[in-house]
């Protein structure tokens, strides 16, 4: 069954009359397109019987390339509401009592929409379309599966070069080189050498590495619509005072929640079998993010891994499980996983150990 069918029964189960997506991540994952986004209004609209665009003149060309649904153009001369009227009135949706607008789109969009159809009951795409993309199949599988493996390889040169007297940006740079020699975009590079280990979203810069220094190193790339996103850590020659029972929590922590992630969990379970193993070890002050994030053809996406999070956790769900403890002052620890549940718990994709990685000093 296609993604487009796939969704057309949700809709048929939820009673709902029209889909409008704008151009972002759900259009990509639905139809595999891309189009070109800007002011000018651009929409995919589906209904149960009609699927197309509300497509700008100056987009039509190239967007032709990608996709074979029919479009609605609209001229910058005449606006687009003409246009969308005729979308509507072909999708049979011109008396729609329930609709769905894609959350991500310019709210302008959005208004074009709710203003065609001023009495439907309007809602978000999380019962759609956001929970569809949430339970990834075997081919999504596979591109993120070779997207950590790109990551284990950047990870292990960066290891290779590392040394005293390196900058985070030159460490950065030789992780965006080996994504970039693996035929991989290079998305970001954080790396957190001493103290500056200890800022979760540490902007990486000139601070060289030194003798005793812990190192967190978070990074990811993108290959076939897809990423990767893995965090590790490495020390400068011995390891810092109290580095070993610090990372040894984490390492805890990070088994906890693989424990606790199983079909039909909810997911703020996983988050609090993280945070327990933290607070009960004296360092849950010291652990101030959520444990994942989802991820398939956005970096972040749903499920989210919080502490109040309802979502329910399915077979096919990919997120990342990730805390850590940051010590102003001293250094920083996070350890990160990203994983595919399966039927009987978490499948990790990276295959590279969390042990700590000791660079000569």
């Amino acid at each position: 069954m296609s993604r487009l069918d796939r969704l057309r029964q949700i809709m048929l189960q939820q009673n709902i009359d029209l889909v409008a997506i704008g151009p972002g991540a759900h259009l990509a994952w639905l139809l595999g397109v891309r189009p070109h986004a800007d002011e000018r209004p651009l929409l995919f609209c589906v209904s149960d019987s009609y699927a197309g665009f509300l497509m700008p003149e100056l987009e039509a060309k190239s967007a032709a390339a990608q996709t074979d649904f029919p479009f609605h153009t609209w001229g910058d001369a005449d606006g687009p509401a003409a246009a969308f009227a005729e979308l509507i009135k072909v999708s049979g949706a011109e008396q729609a009592k329930k609709i769905v607008l894609d959350e991500t789109m310019r709210a302008d969009f959005a208004g074009l929409v709710q203003d065609a159809l001023p009495n439907a009951l309007r809602q978000f795409s999380g019962t759609t379309l956001g929970a569809l993309r949430m339970r990834k199949d075997e081919k999504e599988y596979a591109a993120l599966k070779r997207n950590a493996q790109t990551a284990d390889e950047a990870m292990r040169t960066a290891w290779a070069a590392m040394k005293p007297g390196m900058s985070e940006l030159q460490v950065a740079e030789v992780v965006r080189l080996s994504f970039k020699i693996q035929g991989v975009n290079p998305l970001f590079t954080i790396i957190g050498t001493g103290s500056n280990g200890a800022f979760p979203h540490h902007h990486t810069g000139e601070t060289l590495l030194q003798k005793g220094d812990a190192v967190v190193m978070d990074i990811g790339g993108g290959l076939d619509g897809y990423s990767s996103d893995i965090t590790r850590m490495a020390v400068i020659g011995s390891p810092p005072k109290g580095y070993a029972d610090v990372h040894a929590v984490v390492e805890a922590a990070v088994q906890a929640a693989m424990a606790a992630a199983r079909p039909g969990v909810k997911a703020h379970v996983v988050d609090d079998a993280a945070r327990t193993v933290i607070a009960e070890a004296g360092y849950g002050k010291f652990f101030m993010h959520r444990t994942g994030h989802g991820m398939g053809v956005e970096m972040h996406e749903t499920p989210y891994i919080t502490a109040t999070s309802q979502t329910v956790l399915e077979e096919g769900m990919v997120f990342s499980i990730e805390p850590g403890i940051y010590l102003s002052d001293c250094f920083g620890i996070r350890l990160e996983e990203i994983v595919m549940l399966r039927a009987d718990g978490p499948e990790v994709l990276s295959d590279l150990s969390r042990d700590l990685k000791i660079i000569d000093g």
